[in-house]
């Protein structure tokens, strides 16, 4: 072993330290299966952030065999290659068995920080795939690669992109496009739907199964209750809780939250038709197939307790506490998600020290943002520039101008700036710290769509620029200032559905 890593304990691509937990489960879990791979691959963008959780040599990224690994062409040493069966409700509905239809799992590596698991989406048909052919396009998969690697800079629990790897192998959708395959990152790929699939087939032995090994492995210290599963569900709520509060607080639009698609471990997982918020609308639907509006930004708190609420009727068998839905889901995410989501606006606002009165100031501001439709990101880097004390409407252009209800804007501002009159820091120590909060840059949708378009061509300069930029969202970069503009003409009618 020792000659395949660095003196900094960096591993080569044929040396990772797989310990494949979820392999070792019982194997009605899974099916194992090879990925059907890409012909001709060719490696489209990379992350070094990523590639180091892993302990992957930066030399590593750079070879052939990479390709290769990551285009489903060649196994990786110690990996053991499996899909995973799971259900789930989507849009409220029970749609019964799911599973990944698109998915293989690689293995699951060890690093002194806890285990990663390996995915590749996009590498063709497995047992689960139903009607569909296993692969991704490479515009939602440009689309997942970038947001992957965004959200984590961000600071918002996510799984991760180590990879993106194309082909001109073509794949049908609307029209013809081409293949490619993203290898996700995760400490684990269970899904609140992982434990209704057992509950709906009445297994109770691997529902518990199931139970034991997610707390043996994340959640030890469940263990030592004398309910673990209950116990487990409550830190569940808590972690989703906080998960809203980060989503809500930077304007993140999941898209679709069915419960196949929500982490046992708290993360946000499965990009499809996300979005992040450009002018500000409580109600907005990032989704063109979410005709009913069940996923709009504003109802996605109350979402996620819908789909929590699922997963305690799930996990029911093993719990023995009909208390649970309220002690395990409601009491433990209504707590945590008022408090952290209070907590990161009043951050962004500026303020030392969050007060439950700022509730309120928040929602007067959300009124007057959408009445005037002002870019959400933007407002909150315009309003640091603002010193504490009025110093006249010149002074306040950079935030009045975004308004055209400008007495509107003068009347918050007023609110705010009581609010604010307790602080005692410098307006250029406020500033750092509202900027350190409040991101410049985030991923929006025309941003994304300037990359595919590129890259649909040929070029993938573009990808690569926005990664960069992403990397570094709450810093000024005047070389990319372009990303931080609301859409231009050409993207005001830019829509994602399920299939993006």
């Amino acid at each position: 072993m020792r000659r395949n890593t660095d003196n900094h304990g960096r591993h080569r691509l044929d040396a990772l330290p797989f310990d494949n937990s979820f392999a070792r489960l019982p194997e009605r879990f899974y099916t194992r299966l090879d990925p059907w791979g890409l012909p001709d691959p060719h490696l489209i963008a990379v992350s070094e952030t990523a590639a180091q959780l892993i302990g992957l040599h930066a030399d590593e990224l750079e070879k052939p065999e990479f390709v290769q690994a990551f285009a489903g062409n060649a196994p990786l040493p110690g990996g053991e290659t499996l899909a995973a069966v799971y259900s789930g409700h989507q849009f409220g509905v029970w749609a019964g068995q799911l599973g990944d239809g698109r998915a293989h799992l690689l293995g699951e590596i060890q690093t002194p920080d806890g285990p990663w698991e390996l995915q590749l989406k996009g590498g063709g048909q497995t047992p689960y795939s139903r009607m569909g052919d296993g692969r991704a396009v490479l515009r939602s998969s440009i689309r997942e690669f970038l947001c992957s690697e965004a959200m984590a800079a961000l600071g918002i629990p996510t799984t991760r992109a180590l990879a993106l790897v194309g082909s001109d192998a073509p794949v049908r959708r609307e029209t013809i496009e081409t293949a490619a395959i993203v290898t996700r990152m995760s400490p684990s790929f269970v899904r609140f739907g992982s434990f209704e699939h057992w509950a709906a087939n009445n297994d109770i032995e691997a529902l518990q199964t199931l139970t034991d090994y997610v707390i043996e492995r994340f959640y030890p210290a469940c263990r030592e209750d004398t309910n673990p599963a209950r116990t487990m569900l409550a830190e569940v709520s808590r972690r989703t809780a906080e998960l809203m509060a980060d989503w809500q607080a930077v304007g993140f639009m999941h898209g679709v939250m069915n419960t196949d698609n929500m982490s046992i471990l708290g993360l946000t997982i499965d990009y499809g038709p996300y979005g992040f918020m450009d002018h500000f609308k409580s109600g907005h639907i990032c989704n063109h197939s979410d005709s009913a509006g069940r996923y709009r930004f504003s109802h996605q708190p109350h979402v996620a307790i819908w789909n929590l609420q699922a997963l305690c009727h799930a996990l029911m068998p093993v719990m023995e506490s009909p208390t649970a839905l309220k002690t395990a889901v409601e009491e433990p995410f209504v707590e945590a998600y008022n408090r952290a989501f209070i907590g990161k606006m009043a951050a962004k606002l500026g303020f030392e020290q969050a007060q439950a009165s700022d509730a309120d100031l928040v929602v007067d501001l959300y009124k007057v943002m959408q009445d005037s439709k002002v870019d959400y990101p933007g407002f909150f880097r315009a309003l640091a520039k603002l010193p504490k004390t009025h110093a006249g409407a010149e002074a306040d252009a950079p935030v009045r101008d975004m308004f055209i209800d400008r007495d509107a804007a003068d009347g918050w501002l007023a609110q705010w700036r009581e609010r604010l009159a307790a602080d005692t820091r410098s307006d250029t120590e406020r500033q750092a710290a509202m900027n350190a909060v409040n991101p410049k840059y985030v991923l929006r949708n025309w941003v994304a769509e300037s990359a595919i378009r590129a890259a649909q061509k040929g070029d993938y300069s573009e990808l690569h620029t926005i990664h960069d930029c992403l990397s570094r969202p709450f810093d000024e970069q005047p070389e990319n200032e372009r990303y931080a503009a609301p859409p231009p003409d050409w993207a005001e009618d830019l829509e994602v559905s399920c299939s993006s």
